[in-house]
């Protein structure tokens, strides 16, 4: 299956608790960090949460 890199570009305070949690789920707590997922449609709603956070790499 095809692989989505994310890179945690904004900061989670002052964000709601959901919003944290979804960062936490995809991997990710501190500005700056990466990860790699599977390219599901779970993992894209969870972008699409916090979209104002995450920048997609290529």
């Amino acid at each position: 299956m095809a692989k989505i890199k994310l890179k945690q570009v904004g900061s989670p305070i002052r964000r709601t608790k959901d919003q944290r949690a979804t960062l936490v789920g995809l991997g990710l707590n501190k500005l700056h960090r990466t990860s790699e997922l599977e390219d599901t449609p779970e993992v894209r709603g969870m972008l699409r949460k916090v979209q104002h956070m995450v920048q997609v790499i290529d």
